[in-house]
């Protein structure tokens, strides 16, 4: 009888060794890295996934160096091919998986109580519009947003006029709740950011040739969770998520954009 119950407790201990670890990995949320550009249309997805997802939105460069020193991503959503490149080039993604997963446009936005009077054009008068007040960008040495919006006032020759009128923040968003909070009365954001408040108006969107392409890679974190972190990947390139993205504002690769 002992030898009998012996028998069933290590048929039964060998069961659960074999069901705890798919149960625990399907438990593990996918940890995405995504730039805070993204956060509207990937927090709408996330929640039609079928497994828990969570998000750490912000600026693409901070997200990278914080994978550099080793924080816990699984997959990485850059808002700029440069700092893909970078987490590349370091062996820290994995190459033959990163995929382009969107486009976007770059805007001038206006407050709620601005009335403007603008068109982007070579030589518009921004530093007019400005007056003494502040044009809300993003870091414009680190964070995508900020170096797109920069060349894009550099190729449109009105730069030098409005460089000490920029108030710099950490991400993208963060500019618009500048702009939406009247703390500006102007910024520069992606048209998704501007689709994603009801607070700012779009003044004008700059010529896609005055600023580099504006592309959003995705790729897998090596050595990190790759199954799931491809999954998730695989999930965000099909059609259905593709109408999310469009929804909110963004392109597709394959748009030509």
């Amino acid at each position: 009888m002992l030898h009998h119950w012996s028998r069933r407790l290590f048929l039964a201990m060998s069961l659960a060794a074999m069901i705890t670890p798919f149960v625990t990995k399907a438990e593990t949320p996918v940890t995405v890295f995504a730039a805070a550009s993204l956060k509207s249309a990937l927090d709408e997805l996330a929640a039609t996934y079928a497994d828990p997802v969570h998000i750490s939105y912000g600026g693409s460069s901070t997200l990278a160096r914080q994978i550099q020193h080793g924080a816990p991503a699984d997959l990485f959503i850059s808002a700029n091919a440069a700092w893909m490149d970078v987490l590349e080039q370091d062996g820290l993604i994995v190459a033959a998986s990163r995929r382009t997963l969107l486009t976007n446009r770059l805007v001038l936005i206006a407050g709620p109580d601005v009335d403007p009077d603008l068109t982007i054009e070579p030589g518009f008068d921004l530093a007019a519009a400005l007056g003494q007040d502040h044009l809300a960008m993003a870091l414009i040495d680190a964070v995508p947003a900020g170096i797109y919006g920069a060349a894009a006032l550099r190729s449109l020759g009105v730069w030098e006029q409005v460089a000490h009128r920029v108030a710099q923040t950490d991400n993208v968003r963060a500019a618009l709740m500048l702009v939406v909070l009247g703390e500006a009365p102007y910024g520069v954001v992606y048209a998704t950011d501007a689709e994603a408040s009801p607070d700012v108006r779009v003044v004008g969107m700059f010529p896609e040739g005055s600023h580099p392409p504006i592309r959003y890679p995705a790729a897998p974190i090596t050595g990190a969770n790759p199954a799931p972190a491809q999954a998730f990947l695989d999930f965000l390139l099909t059609p259905e998520a593709g109408e999310v993205f469009q929804k909110h504002g963004f392109g597709l690769p394959g748009d030509g954009a």
